[in-house]
């Protein structure tokens, strides 16, 4: 019997790229669980969420729990789709510091639509009302002048995608 070992799947990309569109796809496959940030946060905080300051601080202790939590899913045989922006190398960092707590395979996909294609997309998503935050294009200019693309160096097993999701 040949035994595979779960994967983390992460994922980069500017608001709208189509992130959580690739995470429900991908967690479509057996023993595989989805872990989204935007849910969790919609949930604990949402009322709480009005800066992009209450993003950070409340995304900064949700990553405290759910690191664990996704390692410890992973480590009990299931793979893991981290609905979490990996747009910076600080939230990379803390990505790693899963697979470092895991045994298990990573890929991490990378989302690259051109910035109108992605506000084309938040604003169909605004209009349909069905995601947990409305962002503005002024807040979709704000988050991407931290968006930063992998490099080699950080250690990720890298995964492009350049037309749409």
């Amino acid at each position: 019997m040949t035994s595979s070992l779960p994967t983390l799947h992460m994922l980069c990309g500017k608001i709208a790229a189509g992130k959580s569109t690739l995470a429900a796809k991908l967690a479509e496959a057996d023993a595989t669980v989805l872990i989204s940030e935007d849910k969790w946060l919609g949930t604990l905080f949402g009322d709480q969420m009005t800066t992009a300051a209450d993003y950070v601080r409340h995304s900064a202790k949700l990553r405290h729990v759910m690191g664990p939590h996704a390692a410890s899913v992973l480590n009990a045989g299931a793979s893991v789709v981290l609905d979490f922006p990996a747009n910076t190398v600080e939230f990379r960092k803390w990505m790693h510091s899963i697979i470092e707590r895991a045994n298990a395979g990573h890929v991490l996909h990378v989302l690259t639509p051109p910035d109108q294609v992605c506000l084309e997309r938040l604003h169909a998503r605004n209009a349909g009302g069905d995601h947990p935050f409305e962002a503005t294009e002024a807040q979709f200019h704000q988050f991407s002048q931290y968006f930063e693309l992998p490099t080699p160096e950080e250690g990720f097993n890298l995964k492009f995608y350049h037309e749409s999701i």
